[in-house]
């Protein structure tokens, strides 16, 4: 028997417990135990040949091995713990799990996962990078068969999430829309698509090629993009101010954020215009364009939780994303590059002659009206077929009125500034996890798990992990 075994076993007794005559391990279980087993064995992949283990570097190697094994439980469960304890309120103090719960929330646990991966930290000194990609590999084994283990726990009262586990026998009807600029995409397109009009201006500064467009040479062209850049911002600020109400209001004011909204709306076609008047848009390849998406990095996780969601077997679902980004065919191949079907995109485009672009623009979503326009509009066309749940996730003010309207709204990355602007109407951002518990007791209390837009509340996460457990679970 193991040590944390023995002590396990000692807790259950003082809890009053006993433990079952005949093991029910289910195969998560098994699987963990068994990589525990093997790992403290010495049996790790890419460790075959080393023979026994005899000299301190070996027996080195071996103890950071086991407890790159261990570590991971040790930490979840101190966080899972802490989180769970944050969440609960005081009648609920005599829960069965309460001394489950205030054992793991302790200091002496807490120590003890401190001080594994201390001493895991010092026995990795010592070892080569070779032996250190082993380490990283056990972690994340270990972490991903303790939240297998979680997973395969039955689940014995009715839950809310996740959506595509949680619904009707017949399954759930999904319509997700999301931004794209820093939702989807870890930078900027405009910025990306700046860069694509300086590589090429610089290449015909130097093939002197002939063009049907008079030609601006690379810093022409460098400072004209600095010089919109920092216009756009400047005069972006004095709109989200002027559009600040004065006062709080006491409550949720849709209509007098819808009011709002309509100046900056003025403001973003303005600043479209003088782009597109500037000319910086104009003369860039479409091949350049789609290359650039090609390789365009993406937040964490996003393209992985698209993928799991539209190749769900337990939902119907579709994605569509709505963006600002002047260049429909720069979000097409990024998601195409990454093995993704084909996602339904609402942006403006860039006009061609040929395979170059003319500057001009075809403004299909300038504002969050139009976002708002396009999202009604998606639903629509969405029929009333069964059961349905829209979820929408964006980031920025644009966002608003789409995050509103959904019946899931979901902030990713919640600014100083959006927070300051949605709070002066009364919007009230709340984190998707002890917004999900609130969510959970009303469903235990006899009420109903139907999610509702326009009800003020949006929902805040700071990575797509979140939305991943969420919709489709760990």
């Amino acid at each position: 028997m193991s040590i944390f075994s023995f002590q396990g076993y000692i807790i259950i007794q003082e809890w009053g417990f006993e433990l079952p005559k005949v093991s029910t391990s289910d195969s998560a279980t098994v699987r963990y135990t068994d990589f525990l087993l093997a790992t403290s064995a010495g049996k790790v992949e890419g460790e075959k040949g080393r023979g026994k283990i005899v000299t301190p570097f070996e027996k080195t190697r071996l103890a950071a091995y086991a407890l790159s094994a261990i570590a991971p439980c040790m930490r979840l469960y101190s966080f899972l713990s802490k989180e769970i304890k944050a969440v609960l309120v005081p009648e609920e103090s005599n829960n069965i799990y309460e001394r489950w719960i205030d054992c793991l929330c302790s200091e002496s646990f807490e120590a003890y996962a401190s001080r594994i991966e201390d001493l895991l930290d010092k026995l990795c000194i010592t070892l080569t990078g070779e032996e250190l990609d082993v380490v990283e590999k056990l972690y994340h084994q270990a972490m991903k068969l303790e939240l297998e283990f979680i997973s395969a726990q039955p689940i014995t009262q009715s839950t809310i999430t996740p959506i595509s586990q949680v619904q009707e026998p017949a399954g759930c009807n999904l319509t997700l829309c999301c931004d794209f600029d820093m939702t989807c995409s870890a930078v900027d397109s405009s910025a990306l698509l700046a860069d694509v009009a300086i590589i090429a201006a610089a290449k015909s500064d130097l093939d002197d090629c002939e063009s049907p467009y008079a030609h601006i040479s690379a810093s022409d062209l460098r400072a004209t993009w600095s010089n919109l850049s920092s216009k756009y911002i400047e005069e972006y600020e004095k709109c989200i101010e002027s559009i600040m109400p004065s006062e709080t209001v006491g409550q949720f004011d849709y209509e007098g954020l819808c009011k709002a909204l309509v100046q900056l709306s003025d403001f973003e076609s303005r600043a479209n215009d003088m782009v597109v008047h500037s000319g910086v848009l104009r003369g860039l390849s479409q091949e350049d364009i789609k290359r650039v998406g090609e390789h365009l990095i993406f937040q964490n996780g996003c393209k992985n939780v698209l993928q799991e969601i539209l190749g769900s077997e337990n939902m119907h679902a579709d994605v569509h994303i709505l963006s600002y980004c002047w260049s429909g065919d720069l979000i097409r191949s990024a998601f195409s590059s990454g093995a993704l079907p084909v996602l339904n995109v609402h942006s403006n485009e860039l006009p061609y002659e040929g395979s170059v672009t003319t500057g001009n623009m075809i403004k299909k979503m300038e504002s969050p009206m139009d976002k708002l326009q396009a999202f009604n509009d998606i639903l629509k066309s969405c029929g009333n077929n069964g059961k349905h749940i829209t979820v929408y996730i964006g980031g920025s003010v644009g966002d608003f009125l789409c995050l509103l309207n959904a019946d899931v709204g979901i902030v990713i990355g919640l600014s100083a500034g959006l927070k300051r602007l949605g709070e002066q109407f009364g919007i009230s951002f709340v984190p998707l996890f002890s917004g999900l518990v609130t969510k959970q007791r009303e469903l235990a209390e006899g009420g109903c798990s139907v999610w509702r837009g326009m009800s003020g509340i949006l929902y805040t996460v700071s990575s797509w992990a979140e939305i991943h457990a969420f919709v489709l679970g760990l």
